[in-house]
């Protein structure tokens, strides 16, 4: 090609990676120019007066005049052309380079084009990603690790400005795991997931991006305070104002601590029992980790522009089932369903109910029985006081509270008056039904004095209460499945309960102790004992004093024949569940022989089955 040829270009159209492009060629330019035959660029004052803004690119056999609108236009095309020649020269440079010293150089200077070039664009950026991810492929070099620092230290400056790649968050995250102390970790690393905390990511599409986040935060972890340092970058990244300034921040980290949990579980399945047992390395590291996440959600919790959003999140339990069910979890998880209740806001507090109906909340999982109770309720109760004490004092919530009806009784038993209140409210508001249970409800107020207060001031306004109790105790009645002997003992010597015939303590914590309060029911006709502790002294017990009983349930108790052959004494005994006792096939033919009324016996799982 010879003398200057004259074309129109438009900036973003005029080049791809490698070579200079035209989209509507004219003159001799035909066909696309290789970035690596250009020998020199420069812009170009006219000869003439028309005041022509033009580029001559230097090639080798002769030159090429491109024509642009204005000045502004020129200086960016002539900036984006030496752009590419210089990105082509680094990749050439740092891939085939042999010398860690000349790849620590070029790698420098790439860095430092990157940040001063007066190209404003993203893609500027991407160039240098691109020739670190492949330079980290490819290695064809073997580094040392001792020049991992050096590389590293050289390329976050560009990683405040953009994600790195997946490349980059691996060779990231191997320093996270590897010098997790070092200064780099806690200086320069920082920057950077800060960053990518405030941006817009979608973390299903990168990864990798969250995984370097989770070792980072890992690495905060194996400081000597670690936790304190986790929760020091919690408030380093709101900011010190009441209000974060970055909306993106909240989501991202609740996004990668579900991640960091639902993966820390699946690796807790791979442990053997013994290694959860033992308290090795393996498993001392597993604690650890899980405790720093736990410890991002309780930072988060605790910032009052975060809290909404963050119970939001948290309303459909987004976390695995094993975690539900493992007490090192739930009692880390606790302060923030803490936080969450207190708040005076009702669009914050009510998340702890169930995203709909029927549908279980924290509340229910913080239920005593339920699967994340460890403190017999304390946190339910807190619970519960806050909401009826705000906006949940309704009869729907109340009718909702059914299902919580037995560890509320056992609660408002205990004398917890918030639980008292709550069952003051089902009985005004006539959500329970069943006279049985109402009766079973008011007996459990009046063992406590404030109980008999709060019931008192319920009559006054409630004349009807007072004729339901005049007509005597309830025929059924069902303890909670934590109930103990002194329940029992308390609730049983309150009340009129001449009436009784049906006793269920199914499941709950009693013992052979027990016995004396329950010979005081003469109606009893059905009395199930099933899965507690009660033995043979309480059965030869019940066998003296309840000789009209019906229906006995014992299965998965302790009993043996020592007091099996009490039962003989009770000849109305229709129905008997001895189900995985200690029964032998000799005490079931004499117990056969010796209970004329005896239809039904359960004795599977025994030694006469």
């Amino acid at each position: 090609m010879t003398g200057p040829q004259i074309a129109s270009v438009f900036l973003r159209t005029h080049h791809d990676r490698n070579r200079l492009l035209l989209p509507v060629p004219t003159g001799f330019m035909d066909s696309p120019i290789p970035y690596s035959q250009i020998e020199d660029v420069y812009s170009l004052a006219r000869w003439d007066a028309s005041q022509k803004y033009c580029i001559r690119i230097i090639i080798q056999n002769g030159s090429l005049l491109l024509q642009v609108n204005n000045a502004y236009v020129r200086d960016q095309c002539l900036n984006s052309i030496q752009w590419k020649r210089s990105i082509l020269k680094y990749r050439m440079v740092l891939v085939n380079s042999t010398r860690p010293d000349v790849l620590l150089k070029e790698l420098k200077n790439l860095i430092e084009l990157a940040l001063t070039t007066p190209l404003q664009d993203e893609a500027i950026y991407q160039g240098p990603l691109d020739i670190i991810s492949e330079l980290i492929r490819m290695s064809p070099l073997e580094l040392p690790r001792s020049l991992n620092e050096e590389i590293v230290a050289i390329i976050t400056p560009l990683l405040e400005r953009t994600t790195p790649s997946p490349e980059i968050c691996d060779f990231l995250c191997r320093h996270c795991q590897e010098k997790p102390r070092s200064y780099v970790v806690m200086e320069l690393f920082t920057p950077v997931v800060h960053r990518i905390l405030k941006h817009t990511l979608d973390f299903g599409k990168y990864p990798k991006t969250r995984i370097f986040v989770q070792d980072y935060i890992q690495a905060l972890n194996t400081q000597n305070e670690g936790l304190t340092v986790v929760r020091n970058f919690i408030n380093s990244i709101h900011g010190p104002s009441s209000t974060c300034p970055h909306p993106r921040v909240l989501p991202n980290l609740v996004s990668v601590c579900l991640a960091a949990v639902y993966s820390l579980f699946e690796e807790l399945k791979n442990f053997t029992l013994a290694e959860k047992n033992d308290s090795n390395h393996e498993m001392s590291d597993w604690e650890s980790r899980h405790d720093s996440f736990a410890a991002i959600i309780e930072a988060i919790s605790t910032f009052d522009d975060w809290r909404p959003g963050l119970a939001q999140l948290l309303q459909p339990i987004p976390f695995p089932d094993d975690a539900l069910a493992y007490d090192r979890f739930t009692k880390s998880i606790k302060p923030v369903i803490r936080n969450i209740s207190t708040d005076p806001s009702c669009d914050v507090h009510l998340m702890v109910l169930g995203i709909r109906d029927e549908k279980e909340g924290w509340f229910h999982l913080y239920c005593p029985g339920g699967i994340a109770c460890d403190d017999d309720g304390d946190l339910w109760s807190l619970i519960l006081k806050n909401l009826l004490g705000c906006c949940c004092r309704r009869k729907r919530f109340l009718q909702g509270l059914n299902k919580c009806l037995g560890p509320c009784m056992l609660r408002a038993l205990r004398d917890d008056e918030t639980c008292q209140q709550a069952l003051c409210a089902m009985l005004e508001l006539e959500v329970v039904e069943n006279k049985d249970m109402q009766l079973q409800i008011i007996t459990t107020l009046q063992t406590t004095s404030t109980g008999k207060q709060q019931y008192a001031a319920l009559c006054q306004r409630q004349m009807h209460l007072k004729e339901l109790q005049q007509k005597g105790g309830p025929r059924k009645l069902t303890l909670p499945s934590r109930s103990n002997d002194a329940d029992v003992a308390k609730l049983l010597s309150c009340g009129s309960f001449g009436n009784l015939e049906c006793l269920s303590l199914a499941f709950t914590q009693v013992t052979s102790g027990c016995a004396e309060q329950l010979i005081k029911l003469p109606s009893l006709r059905y009395l199930n004992l099933w899965s507690t502790q009660f033995g043979d002294s309480g059965l030869q017990l019940i066998s003296e004093h309840l000789p009209k009983l019906q229906v006995l349930n014992l299965c998965e108790t302790p009993v043996t024949d020592k007091g099996l052959v009490s039962l003989a004494a009770m000849k109305n005994l229709r129905k008997l569940n001895l189900n995985s006792t200690s029964l032998t096939a000799q005490m079931f033919e004499e117990l056969k022989k010796k209970l004329p009324a005896l239809q039904e016996c359960d004795i599977r799982y025994t030694d006469a089955w």
